[in-house]
């Protein structure tokens, strides 16, 4: 009896019950599921990766205005504190503060920037039909592993919450980082949904094997 053995490489698990499937070329529009507990395994989209790739250098910019642009105006008692996401990181600077200052500078602003740019690096150069760059895999694999500590979203339901309470205190306005950091968050939401990761793994290690 002939022993049949099968390569690791053509073998994908499935991330919800690591069920082993054999893995096939999807054609685009079609989804792909476990057989076990029916989690989509791949869902490729035609110019996903052009979008995610767009999507990702949008955010980037709009990282950019929600660092440096005015972020929230208060105005009580004839006096005005325009304030920006910089001013609010750096407010936790003095004494034994400090880390917190570290914490809210990583999850907001850094591994988000950082996740982007990797997600850039990675792709990128897929979508004009060039080879990977050295380390892609290493790269996207970077981005996911960073997907949960990007907290931006957190940010603005913690500012949406203090507004609520200062609001009878204070006059507060929003300035244009504010809604600069919305449009990060729903432009980082849309571009996740686009992601297929095992169609981008399965394009990375193509091209490390040619």
């Amino acid at each position: 009896m002939t022993e049949t053995r099968l390569d690791p490489s053509e073998l994908v698990a499935c991330p919800n019950c690591d069920t082993l499937h054999h893995m096939q070329d999807v054609p685009e529009g079609a989804r792909a599921r476990c057989m076990r507990c029916n989690e989509i395994l791949m869902a490729p989209k035609g110019g996903a990766m052009t979008r995610i790739v767009v999507l990702a250098v949008t955010a980037l910019i709009l990282m950019i205005a929600v660092v440096f642009f005015p972020f929230l105006d208060l105005s009580a008692s004839g006096l005005e504190q325009h304030s920006s996401v910089l001013d609010a990181i750096m407010a936790f600077s003095d004494g034994m503060l400090l880390p917190l200052t570290f914490a809210v500078a990583a999850f907001v602003v850094v591994l988000p920037a950082v996740r982007l740019m990797a997600i850039i690096y990675a792709i990128g150069p897929l979508i004009f039909d060039r080879p990977a760059r050295p380390h892609a895999a290493r790269a996207f694999r970077l981005a996911q592993t960073l997907r949960p500590w990007s907290m931006a979203e957190i940010f603005i339901v913690g500012v949406a919450v203090a507004l609520v309470k200062i609001a009878g205190m204070a006059t507060v306005s929003v300035g244009p980082a504010f809604w600069a950091l919305v449009a990060l968050v729903l432009v980082t939401t849309i571009k996740d949904t686009f992601m297929c990761k095992l169609t981008i793994w399965k394009t990375l290690e193509t091209q490390r094997r040619s």
